[in-house]
């Protein structure tokens, strides 16, 4: 019997290189920049930018600009295309090795304590800290604050979270992150670029991560016309969530 000649799935091609693994495994917990990824990884810039361009070709990384300087880029990890392109490298192995793209939810009873960080504190940190509390409840106790909180939420934040999840915060107000200099968190997750540069350090918390999400109301046009882009990363803070959930399952 004469086995067909089958391709290697993409996802295989790409992620078997060693030092693409290492980046793939890098960016899972967190977005960088080139010249981190350098110095964490050990190994030259063009090296590191080749590699990068074959995964961001590939569809499992993708890059944007940073608010910060726009110099730079922060490379992040295409978490649902490689959730779906791993699973169909196991579906085309076998059948029965159809992977279940959806994240575990939380296992343990101990809530682990996450701060969400973003400059003003009224859109991106908001919603994040919405949406883990939407999906995980009382196994985590999560707080989001800004380096220079807004006067109030952004309607648009209010609204969708309201319209696309069913959730309420018109009543939360935005808060300095200095409010909470005596707290102590498993894990801080900035979603700035601008606030990680100056996001203060909580003492030995378990883990950092920063997630580079452009503001959605930087472009300061009439909320109806820019309400399609705090769709758009409602949906991207959501998808990440998602993911989140088994890492703090495995820091505890």
């Amino acid at each position: 019997m004469e086995l067909s000649r089958q391709l290697v799935p993409s996802f295989v091609q790409l992620a078997a290189h060693p030092l693409r693994w290492q980046l793939l495994a890098m960016l899972s917990g967190g977005d960088y920049r080139v010249r981190e990824m350098v110095t964490l990884v050990g190994e030259s810039q063009n090296l590191i930018s080749y590699h990068l361009r074959l995964l961001r070709d590939g569809g499992l990384v993708r890059a944007n600009r940073s608010s910060f300087d726009g110099r730079d880029s922060y490379y992040h990890l295409d978490l649902d295309s490689c959730s779906q392109m791993l699973a169909g490298a196991g579906a085309a192995l076998h059948p029965a090795l159809v992977m279940n793209p959806t994240p575990p939810k939380l296992g343990s009873t101990t809530p682990a304590s996450v701060l969400f960080v973003c400059t003003g504190n009224s859109a991106r940190s908001a919603i994040a800290e919405a949406l883990l509390r939407h999906h995980a409840g009382a196994r985590v106790d999560v707080l989001s604050a800004g380096t220079r909180p807004r006067p109030e939420m952004h309607p648009n934040a209010v609204r969708v979270l309201r319209g696309e999840f069913g959730i309420d915060i018109s009543d939360q107000r935005p808060r300095h992150v200095d409010t909470l200099a005596d707290r102590r968190f498993d894990r801080v997750i900035t979603l700035c670029d601008k606030a990680r540069e100056v996001c203060p350090e909580f003492g030995d918390f378990t883990g950092w991560a920063h997630w580079s999400i452009p503001d959605p109301a930087a472009s300061g046009g009439a909320d109806d016309d820019i309400y399609p882009t705090f769709q758009a990363t409602a949906a991207e803070i959501d998808t990440r969530i998602r993911y989140l959930l088994p890492m703090l399952t495995a820091q505890l």
